[in-house]
């Protein structure tokens, strides 16, 4: 009975919020740390790898998102010829751009900081 009026409360919010809302993308989460490759294990990482190699997934994912949206939201302005039109979509050009760039430099850094650790890392295990 519970699980019942928790689905009609949920069907009741989603009918209630606008659809724009379902369409966001969810911004990727970096990995929580990265470890110092000078006294990290082997395990650690490895298991940093794949993190940053699923937040990297994220990132892609997140890409595709907002050029989606942002390809619709130019799909929606009614006249590109009008100077409000050439706004709006210089507009949306602009915020689209800001977040790929934001996206794509996050990403970047977390693979530097990762990679320089991995290095560190590797010449630790040669001295041995």
């Amino acid at each position: 009975m519970k699980a019942l009026i928790a689905i009609a409360a949920l069907a009741a919010l989603a009918a209630l919020c606008p659809l724009s809302v379902f369409a966001e993308c969810p911004y990727p989460t970096a990995p929580k740390a990265i470890p110092d490759g000078a006294k990290a294990t082997l395990d650690e990482m490895m298991e940093t790898k794949k993190a940053v190699k699923a937040y990297d997934d994220a990132t892609s994912t997140y890409l595709d998102c907002i050029k989606k949206d942002h390809d619709d939201a130019i799909a929606g302005i009614p006249d590109l010829t009008t100077d409000k039109g050439k706004k709006s979509k210089d507009q949306i050009d602009k915020m689209e751009a800001e977040k790929h760039n934001a996206a794509v430099s996050a990403d970047q850094t977390v693979a530097d900081h990762f990679n320089a650790q991995v290095r560190i890392f590797k010449a630790r295990d040669q001295k041995k």
